[in-house]
């Protein structure tokens, strides 16, 4: 049956983006293969896949900067290829690259992106007063972008992509390579944009930002949809409950495993699965050391379905 992406189908069920068997080619390759979703308005949606899996390209096709190859998709109830300008104008847009202008400062970064969305000169201060403020950047507002940080920069491109107040706000790997306080500044303040109803687009690699921030989430990998649901759902459905990690040394002196154990072996650690803590820690006691059973979680899954080899870059 064929998906209904007119505006008012949309309205009604308040979908903000919906994916119908979308594809993207390069020449005979494929990044993005026959994918399916919807994000709904006020969520935080989110990508969470390895390095190639298609994330970013998937991101560019709904940003407008790259046509789809095949499939459909909507945002606003608006085709892409059709009406560019319109969704650009309701979007924002936090790439994975600054793309910041070293030349000039701050405040003058964000004054000259302001003018693309013909704001009067009034507006643009007002609103850049307040972004400043809002991503704790007040104090650098006439640094130039040579002399911040990384953590600085990634907080400053966030404020560009709300200056036009943006219904969705795209965010492709937001927080890669910032240190763990920089990076939890950054969740709190998507959370509160998440709170007064902005939608947000994610893409991540990592699991604790995807636990952190995602209503909902679609696991790739290779451009293909691996699976999608909320984060604790993903990984109670598909794991069992505890998992017992060790050195893969060890295995020479596991002997026979109860059969409520399912083990996997990758690289130099052992990973010991069950429903049972129970039965995890008779098999930890009968080993010298001391060993922690914990819960499984996203990057358990995550591995799971993806594999524990490296990719190559998306």
């Amino acid at each position: 049956m064929p998906v209904d992406l007119s505006p008012e189908a949309l309205e009604k069920g308040e979908t903000m983006i919906q994916a119908k068997q979308l594809v993207k080619n390069y020449d005979a390759f494929r990044a993005v293969d026959g994918v399916d979703f919807d994000v709904q308005k006020g969520e935080c949606f989110g990508f969470l896949g390895p390095n190639g899996a298609g994330k970013s390209t998937l991101m560019k096709m709904v940003y407008c900067f790259s046509p789809r190859s095949a499939g459909e998709l909507s945002i606003f109830g608006l085709d892409p290829d059709l009406k560019p300008a319109e969704i650009k104008n309701r979007i924002g847009v936090v790439a994975q690259t600054d793309n910041l202008d070293e030349q000039v400062s701050v405040i003058q970064n964000l004054e000259i992106y302001a003018g693309y969305f013909g704001l009067s000169r009034r507006e643009t201060k007002n609103k850049i007063q307040s972004l400043l403020g809002f991503m704790a950047l007040e104090a650098k507002s006439k640094a130039r972008i040579k002399e911040l940080s990384g953590g600085l920069k990634r907080r400053l491109v966030i404020a560009r992509a709300l200056l036009n107040d943006p219904e969705i706000l795209i965010l492709d790997e937001p927080t890669t390579g910032l240190d763990p306080q920089v990076r939890h500044l950054i969740w709190a303040k998507l959370r509160e944009l998440k709170g007064q109803g902005v939608t947000l687009l994610l893409t991540t690699h990592y699991m604790e930002e995807a636990h952190e921030l995602c209503d909902r989430l679609l696991v790739m990998d290779k451009g293909k949809v691996l699976d999608s649901g909320k984060p604790r759902d993903l990984v109670q459905k598909s794991m069992p409950p505890y998992v017992l990690e060790l050195p893969a040394t060890l295995q020479k002196n596991l002997g026979a495993l109860p059969t409520a154990v399912h083990m996997e072996a990758h690289g130099d650690k052992l990973f010991l699965y069950s429903t049972s803590p129970d039965v995890l820690e008779k098999v930890a006691v009968s080993l010298s050391g001391e060993f922690r059973i914990r819960t499984t979680g996203l990057e358990d899954l995550f591995l799971k379905l993806t594999g524990r080899d490296l990719h190559d870059s998306d």
